[in-house]
């Protein structure tokens, strides 16, 4: 034990903790602090009549009563959306290319997971199973999404990616997309001989869908604060992946490795390390995150279809280069203010534009957001670092 205490890197462990809680806390704060300030300035408009005479309170009132909801919603789909972006980013940090295809490796990783837990439903053994063998369940569920992503991944790479590597940047890149529909197809193949279905439900089982909630007092203001047990659960997983990825890049020696292919390829070869292994570690760190990911949207949102992977794809694409693309922090980063800014959005746009705008538009805000970012900052919030030193 003391040995194996010896060898473990505490800091890389406590670190990318540090820098959640920064990130989350930060995030919010500030997005917290504009709704607010904005709600103040539009309570003696008009905005702020038309809420008066609909629900009886005022603007300020009802934005910060809902307050502390959006931002568990927004935290919790955006450690998902930074979850499926490490996958981009770490692929982009050796490559140098986009792996559009990650999306439907995401994709695989919910089907593969929810048609598990639909096989042993249909075995009888989730209903009425203990919270401890329904945690067990859904832990199997992951584990095998993980294993399934994470395969097709390395099999994408080795059939698809390693012949063009040498190729213009743009062949592997058309190649990605090709890959990408590729798979929807097979999926939907797949589930077309299989069940006959391309939209999936995940079972109901354990207490997954049981709320948590409290009561806050500030002053005349009443916070209600729910969440429920499947969020906590998405949450606390994509924490633990984006904790153990980060120790495995900078406290491990295939972390090494990957940060050595990541800065020279060609110098990292002659000193000895095996480049192909060490692209295809990186394709399979980056599929078993995307597979976990893609069943904790399952979990979070109950249904799928073939497609799935499109857009929670698109925004996680974009949470790395809005944090920095090949930036691993970064990714984490931009995951967490892209949620939050969807949730936002979808939560008060529709009040402060008197039903103009609804949740409908949370997308186009969102991706405005970038665009500004990309013009004042186009190396992203925490800048390209693709090569860090070995």
């Amino acid at each position: 034990m003391k040995q194996f205490l010896r060898y473990l890197n505490v800091k890389e462990l406590v670190r990318p903790i540090g820098q959640m809680l920064a990130f989350s806390l930060g995030s919010a704060a500030v997005m917290s602090a504009i709704i607010l300030i904005l709600a103040l300035v539009l309570d003696k408009t008009a905005v702020g009549t038309a809420l008066v005479n609909k629900l009886n309170v005022s603007l300020f009132s009802y934005t910060l009563s809902n307050l502390p909801q959006v931002v568990i919603d927004g935290l919790t789909i955006g450690f998902v959306y930074a979850a499926i972006a490490l996958g981009y980013t770490m692929v982009y940090g050796v490559l140098q290319f986009i792996n559009f295809a990650h999306s439907e490796i995401f994709a695989v990783g919910a089907f593969v997971g929810v048609e598990v837990l639909i096989f042993l439903q249909t075995l009888g053994v989730l209903s009425g199973a203990s919270v401890f063998m329904a945690y067990a369940y859904l832990s199997l569920a992951i584990l095998l999404a993980m294993l399934a992503a994470g395969g097709l991944a390395v099999t994408v790479e080795k059939i698809a990616y390693r012949p063009l590597r040498n190729a213009p940047r743009l062949v592997p890149l058309t190649a990605a997309i090709g890959v990408s529909f590729l798979l929807q197809d097979l999926i939907r193949l797949v589930e077309g001989l299989t069940t006959g279905q391309f939209n999936r439900i995940i079972p109901t089982f354990g207490n997954f869908d049981d709320r948590i909630t409290g009561k806050l007092t500030l002053g005349a203001t009443k916070l209600f604060i729910g969440i429920s047990v499947k969020s906590i659960i998405v949450i606390v997983a994509a924490v633990l992946m984006l904790i153990a990825l980060n120790y495995l890049v900078n406290a491990t020696k295939v972390g090494k490795a990957i940060r050595a292919v990541s800065q020279d390829m060609r110098t990292a070869s002659l000193m000895g390390i095996n480049v192909n292994r060490i692209i295809s570690i990186t394709f399979l760190v980056g599929g078993l995150l995307g597979g976990a990911a893609g069943l904790l949207y399952a979990l979070k949102f109950t249904r799928i279809d073939p497609f799935i992977g499109f857009f929670p794809g698109i925004k996680a694409f974009t949470a790395a280069v809005l944090g920095g693309i090949g930036n691993m922090t970064g990714a984490l980063l931009g995951g967490i203010i892209l949620g939050l800014l969807e949730t936002f959005a979808g939560s008060y746009l529709g009040v402060f534009t008197m039903g103009a705008a609804g949740s409908e538009y949370k997308d186009i805000f969102a991706f405005s957001i970038l665009i500004l970012v990309l013009i004042f900052r186009p190396q992203g919030l925490m800048g390209k670092n693709v090569g860090q030193k070995a």
